[in-house]
């Protein structure tokens, strides 16, 4: 007998990939809303759960999105001390941000019910990515679900593959594409779009982009049907937000034209948040001393809509902004580098109010980051940490740690200065960017991937092109169809607009992007529109930074760590390493090095790192010693490891001997070594032959002057050391 009654949709994929199954009422029924998820061996659990009513005085939408991948899912244990799952990873909280950016625009503006949406990573294919489903688990627990909800929405990655366009490509095909974007939409609209490239031309980023809103589509459909068959059509009922026409009528005539005023001033961004902070004081005292709690959360909600509309209108009807900028120009620019004499590589880069100030570390291999997630595990050698401290923005608030956001706005920039970073085999280094944003008004991000060029270059980093990066914003009127598209939005701008799109690139190509929207129907050409005019200013502010610097350095900072890689056969491995790490801790401590190998495509992968080029070089002669194979006719200054009576084992290489017969040692006859060379005496000798058993004949005689015929000795004179049935020629 059977205690559930579950319901399922299936999306067909095409092209041999597994079809996506949806399927609902098996698992966490105690849930407002509950999928699960399962194409090929993956299988994510999404639940969401609401509120039945909002808290008071609240007027916006409390969401909460967390995305979590358990370590069973891929048979692994966690590490560290308590080997269980713990705090979110960074990758699980930029997952989490893409589910939320997705779904938060299209709940109702007026639901502010306290709303969690969880999903979990429950079995794990391993070249099946979880985080291009997550999204589509997500919305189809809300669609099955009587939560209020303008969509439903999916998400997809799409890539171009060998020139191919490609959905959800799998985690081992990612290594050749040129384009990788996560997508998120509705059936008719685009709301979110974040990802890398390899610089491409903004005609391919809006091809991919509605390459995968037409499988979004498909997505968005079965969602759909399954609400469909579970009965969920009917949403519950709300009325989380109280309305008052008079005191909303009152508050506009009462400040709009100051408002208005106020924004066409071209002031400061603390002065005028001074003024308008002033009119909302002087309504809120109007109101009387004894205003209820509903009237005066009216009030303040009122006069913002009134600052909301003001600026709005002031951008559609004159083109003027709050800092009396137009729509295209971009703040003033003023950057240097090599600000911090102790880095390895330093910038300040300040555009108009926003300011980041920058550091670039390079470190060894050991400094490498260890990734340990459930589905992504391994190393990584280019790190970008970006901090948001609150006096960038002169506010008060507890140091906690970076937060969702911080995360999110160092992971962008790190994508976009990835792709013009040296190959490995070009760069050995471990390279650490550090962001420290110092004033903010407006896309701090992208004044760290403009600050992070500089600093890099300043550090010698040898970037295949300089990136630059712009943030871009919209100001539309849906009933005129009126819109206004903003370059370099401040931060007003940002949350007054209705659309976040930042783009970075070099002067070839778009190289990084995230798009988020707050409204419904972006029209293509205006996408292509603002993807130009963010073109525009991406390239103004290159050449402003290429006043500072234009390309990097020749060489790295006198005081930064020196590194040098070889690439030894698989062979010489073990002889580097030494019997228990003898020979390498030996070189490491002698030198003064840090010494790491890794056997990489049958090749061994010799990283040497030292404070000083001499300690590099003086380690890098020893290993070429030890992997070098001996040439018949080179010279090498050896070291006297033995005595017979008949010569000399002398070692010419580390850990290869050859024979010093008594005969080769010098011109005259010498009847015995004594007194001419004693163990660990140095020796300089010439290989004359390596017959078939490996075995070395040395010769120091042939490196001396051949004597006259008349002082040569007596060759006729029975030589002891020789066989009697090997008699010496004459000359």
């Amino acid at each position: 007998m059977s205690y559930y009654n579950e319901k399922k949709v299936t999306i067909e994929m095409g092209d041999g990939v597994p079809p996506i199954e949806l399927s609902t009422g098996k698992l966490a029924k105690q849930a407002d809303g509950s999928v699960v998820l399962k194409q090929g061996e993956t299988m994510l659990l999404a639940t969401v759960v609401s509120a039945k009513e909002a808290k008071p005085g609240v007027d916006f939408l409390p969401l909460s999105v967390d995305y979590q991948e358990k370590y069973a899912a891929t048979g692994r244990i966690p590490g560290g001390f308590l080997r269980r799952e713990a705090k979110l990873s960074d990758y699980e909280i930029l997952i989490s941000r893409l589910i939320d950016r997705a779904l938060r625009p299209l709940f109702p503006e007026t639901y502010h019910a306290d709303t969690q949406v969880m999903v979990w990573l429950i079995s794990s294919d391993k070249d099946i990515m979880p985080d291009a489903l997550a999204g589509l688990a997500a919305s189809a627990a809300i669609a099955v679900s009587d939560i209020p909800f303008n969509g439903p929405i999916s998400e997809v990655r799409v890539a171009k593959i060998d020139g191919k366009l490609v959905i959800n490509p799998r985690l081992s095909e990612l290594g050749n594409s040129t384009l990788e974007f996560i997508v998120a939409g509705s059936a008719s609209d685009i709301v979110m779009v974040e990802g890398e490239a390899k610089e491409i031309s903004e005609a391919e980023m809006v091809e991919a982009i509605a390459f995968a809103h037409e499988a979004i589509k498909k997505q968005v459909a079965a969602q759909v049907e399954l609400a469909k068959l579970v009965g969920a059509e009917q949403k519950r009922e709300f009325n989380h937000e109280p309305s008052n026409p008079e005191l909303e009528k009152a508050i506009y005539d009462a400040a709009y034209d100051r408002v208005y005023a106020i924004a066409k001033s071209g002031t400061s961004k603390h002065e005028r948040a001074e003024k308008f902070a002033a009119i909302e004081e002087e309504i809120i005292a109007s109101l009387g001393e004894e205003v209820d709690e509903e009237t005066l959360f009216l009030a303040k909600k009122y006069y913002h809509d009134v600052q909301y509309h003001a600026v709005r209108n002031l951008i559609l009807d004159e083109g003027i902004r709050l800092d009396g900028r137009d729509v295209r120009t971009v703040r003033p620019i003023w950057s240097e580098v090599d600000y911090l004499p102790a880095a390895h590589g330093s910038a300040i880069f300040t555009r108009g109010e926003t300011q980041s100030l920058t550091s670039v570390t390079l470190g060894a291999k050991d400094d490498e980051q260890m990734i340990d997630g459930a589905f992504i595990h391994g190393y990584n050698k280019f790190i970008l940490h970006y901090n948001f401290p609150s006096f960038s923005t002169g506010e008060v608030r507890p140091n906690r740690g970076p937060g969702r956001r911080e995360i999110g706005h160092g992971n962008l920039a790190m994508r976009s200065l990835k792709q013009v970073l040296p190959p490995d085999s070009e760069n050995p280094y471990t390279i650490r960017v550090v962001s420290d944003i110092l004033e903010s008004n407006g896309s701090s991000s992208m004044a760290t991937v403009c600050a992070g060029t500089l600093a890099l270059m300043d550090a010698g980093v040898k970037l295949k092109a300089p990136v630059s990066g712009i943030a871009m914003g919209l100001i539309t009127d849906e009933k005129t169809g009126r819109y206004a598209i903003l370059s370099d939005i401040l931060g007003d701008e940002d949350h007054l607009g209705d659309m976040d799109f930042k783009v970075t690139g070099t002067e070839k190509g778009i190289v990084g992007c995230q798009m988020d929207l707050k409204i419904n129907g972006l029209k293509w050409e205006v996408l292509t529109q603002a993807l130009e005019q963010a073109r525009e200013a991406r390239l103004h502010i290159l050449n402003e930074m290429k006043k500072t610097i234009a390309e990097p350095r020749p060489d790295y900072k006198p005081h930064a760590p020196r590194i040098m890689q070889m690439i030894i056969d698989r062979e010489f491995i073990g002889a580097v390493i030494g019997p228990g790490g003898k020979i390498i801790q030996e070189l490491q401590r002698e030198t003064g090095t840090s010494i790491s190998i890794e056997e990489v495509d049958n090749k061994g992968i010799v990283q040497i790192f030292a404070a000083n080029k001499e300690g590099v070089d003086a380690a890098a002669k020893r290993i070429k010693a030890i992997i070098a194979k001996p040439e018949v006719g080179e010279t090498y200054e050896g070291k006297v490891k033995s005595i017979m009576a008949f010569g000399a084992f002398v070692e010419i290489l580390p850990g290869k001997d050859g024979l010093l017969h008594i005969s080769e040692v010098d011109w005259k006859r010498l009847e015995s070594l004594d007194g001419i060379y004693k163990e660990g005496d140095t020796v300089t000798v010439k290989l004359l032959d390596i017959d078939k058993q490996g075995k070395m004949k040395l010769s120091r005689k042939a490196l001396l002057p051949r004597p006259p015929k008349e002082e040569r000795p007596n060759n006729n004179k029975p030589n002891p050391h020789r066989p009697a049935n090997n008699p010496k020629k004459a000359d």
